[in-house]
C-alpha cells in the first residue's frame, strides 16, 4: 500500500505536506485538527491553540454535536452541522483532511470523517499517523489561527450510517446486522471501569469485541488491509453482510468504520448513542457484565 494517497479515506503525511506546498488552505482543500477536549485527559482546543499543522482550523467535536441530547456526542442536525462547516470554510467540493493529536495516531479524527460522512460528504480523508507523526518527521507548525472566510455547505442525513437505540434493542431478537464493539476488552467485558461519568462497564448482548487499537501500529499509522481484514475474520465479522459498531460514545467506534471502508465496505454504521446510552435506557437484563 503506496505511503501517499493511501485510499480516498486516508492520505499520507507526505501527501498532505505536498499538497499544502502547492496550494493555500482554502475552500479546495481544508485541514481541521478534531483533537477532543475531555477534561482532565486532554484539552484539544489548548494544544491547537499552541501548535497545529498550518492553515488547520479546530474541529469542536464537543461543540458540533445535539446540545439538547443527554447522551454524550450525539449527531447534530443537518442545518447546524452545516452551518458550522461552513464557518469553517468547507463547502461540498471541498477536500476536507482531518486529524489529531492523539499518541495513538487515530483517535477522534476518525469520527469527524464520519461525521462528515454520515452527511454526505465524500471527499474527507484521515491523516495516516495523524499530529504525532507530522511533528516526529520534523515538519512545520504553528500557534498561528487563521480565519476562513464561510462557506455554504449543504448536509443531508444518510439514516443508513446511523443506528438508534430502537435499532439495536430491535437487533437483540431480529439480528439484522452484525455488533462489534471497539472499547478495550476490560471495559466490553466489565472487569475494568468506564472513565468520566459514572457508569458501569460491560457490553451490548450479542456483542463482539475488537479494541479500536487493534487496527493501529504501535507508530501510529493503520494497519495494511490484510491485517485489517484478518483481524474481522478473527471474529467471525463477514464484511458482506451488516455491520454496525459501537463503543462509549461513537467516537472509537468510527476507527473501525474506517477500517471496513478501506477494506471496500462502505455503509458500516454507528450505533450513536453507543454504551452510554444504552446503559442508560436498556433493561438490566440487556447488559452484559462481569
Amino acid at each position: 500500500m503506496s505511503r501517499q494517497l493511501l485510499s480516498r479515506a486516508l492520505v499520507s503525511i507526505n501527501w498532505l505536506s505536498q499538497a499544502l506546498e502547492t496550494s493555500k488552505p482554502g475552500p479546495s482543500l481544508r485541514v481541521l485538527d478534531a483533537s477532543f477536549y475531555y477534561p482532565p485527559i486532554r484539552d484539544g482546543r489548548k494544544e491547537y491553540d499552541e501548535k497545529h499543522i498550518p492553515g488547520a482550523l479546530y474541529f469542536d467535536i464537543d461543540e458540533c454535536k445535539d446540545h439538547a441530547s443527554p447522551y454524550e456526542v450525539m449527531l447534530p442536525s443537518e442545518s447546524f452541522f452545516a452551518n458550522y462547516v461552513g464557518n469553517l470554510g468547507i463547502n461540498n467540493e471541498t477536500h476536507v483532511v482531518i486529524y489529531d493529536a492523539d499518541q495513538v495516531g487515530v483517535y477522534y479524527s476518525a469520527r469527524a470523517w464520519w461525521m462528515f460522512r454520515a452527511f454526505g460528504h465524500c471527499k474527507v480523508s484521515v491523516l495516516d499517523g495523524g499530529f504525532r507523526n507530522w511533528v516526529k518527521q520534523g515538519l512545520p507548525v504553528t500557534s498561528e489561527v487563521v480565519k476562513p472566510k464561510p462557506e455554504t455547505f449543504r448536509a443531508v442525513l444518510n439514516p443508513a450510517l446511523v443506528k438508534s437505540f430502537e435499532d439495536i434493542q430491535r437487533n437483540l431478537k431480529a439480528k439484522e446486522f452484525q455488533l462489534v464493539d471497539s472499547r478495550p476488552a476490560g471495559r466490553y467485558n466489565g472487569v475494568e471501569p468506564e472513565p468520566g461519568e459514572v457508569i458501569l462497564p460491560g457490553h451490548i448482548p450479542g456483542s463482539s469485541n475488537i479494541p479500536f487499537t487493534s487496527f493501529l501500529t504501535e507508530e501510529g499509522f493503520e494497519k495494511s488491509p490484510d491485517e485489517m481484514k484478518q483481524l474481522f475474520k478473527d471474529k467471525g465479522i463477514d464484511l458482506t453482510k451488516p455491520l454496525t459498531i459501537t463503543c462509549r460514545r461513537g467516537v472509537t467506534a468510527c476507527q473501525l468504520v474506517l477500517a471496513s471502508f478501506i477494506l471496500g465496505k462502505e455503509d458500516t454504521s454507528v450505533y450513536d448513542g453507543s454504551w452510554f446510552e444504552w446503559f442508560h435506557r436498556s433493561k438490566p437484563d440487556d447488559r452484559v457484565s462481569a
